[in-house]
């Protein structure tokens, strides 16, 4: 990493007062959970097709449990990277996060303006009342009930309107923020920031991959990433291959010393 480019994007991130940061699997991978499209990804060893909505309608039984051995990390503990950005939303800062993630680690480390584009595996839901089950309550219904899939709380006659999906957004699927009201919600959001803050995702799957066009003209977008972007060459763009723990804990520094 080299200190110039370093130096240039504390003192952005120091100078502002309204950031919106973006996130993807990387900043995760640092608590220990596995990203999905690396070399060492999940995909390498599963296909796209098993987190597709056609799936879990054609095998509820197999997708629920590769998603409960792959996809839910209840063990899982922030980073520091997420101590830090929960520190900065805390100090007026970070205004809000993006993420791709599904896994809760932003909350779990204290940020409370957080956005989870992609949903959450902490809870699934009824297809045609809505009700809510814990993934928790999930497995327990796995391990002792047939079809568990299906909710036994509405009054449908149709069985797959009743299958309990868990709250993620799959292949082929939408979520809550998928909707005009919630794109709206979230360029408003970035065309209002004074910073963008990208961290750990490729920017490579749509729409969530769009957003950083969307902040006005002459707003500094940081990108700290292992990989490539597509945004890492536009105006006003500034790049930092490394880790993110390491980076933001360099940045922190610099903007909140420690007290000796």
């Amino acid at each position: 990493m080299e200190n110039s480019m370093l130096e240039t994007c504390t003192n952005l991130i120091k100078n502002a007062k309204n950031i919106v940061v973006l996130t993807g699997a990387g900043i995760s991978t640092e608590s220990g959970i596995k990203d999905f499209r690396s070399q060492t990804g999940l995909y390498q060893t599963a296909p796209e097709y098993i987190l597709s909505l056609d799936n879990f309608y054609h095998n509820p039984e197999g997708f629920y449990q590769f998603a409960i051995e792959n996809l839910y990390h209840p063990e899982a503990r922030p980073n520091l990277g997420h101590e830090i950005l929960a520190q900065w939303e805390s100090d007026g800062k970070v205004s809000c996060i993006i993420t791709q993630n599904i896994d809760g680690l932003h909350q779990k480390a204290g940020s409370r303006q957080v956005i989870e584009f992609h949903g959450t595996m902490k809870t699934a839901s009824c297809q045609n009342c809505r009700k809510t089950y814990y993934t928790e309550e999930m497995i327990n219904r796995l391990n002792t009930m047939e079809d568990f899939y299906v909710c036994n709380h509405c009054s449908s006659s149709s069985k797959k309107e009743r299958y309990i999906k868990p709250d993620v957004v799959l292949f082929g699927d939408t979520g809550e923020w998928f909707t005009m009201d919630g794109f709206n919600e979230i360029i408003n959001m970035i065309h209002q920031a004074d910073c963008i803050l990208v961290l750990g995702t490729s920017l490579k799957v749509t729409p969530f991959s769009t957003f950083p066009q969307y902040r006005s003209e002459g707003t500094p977008l940081i990108i700290v990433n292992k990989g490539d972007t597509p945004f890492d060459h536009s105006k006003d763009s500034f790049v930092i291959h490394d880790s993110i723990g390491a980076t933001l804990e360099k940045m922190n520094n610099h903007i909140n010393p420690p007290k000796l």
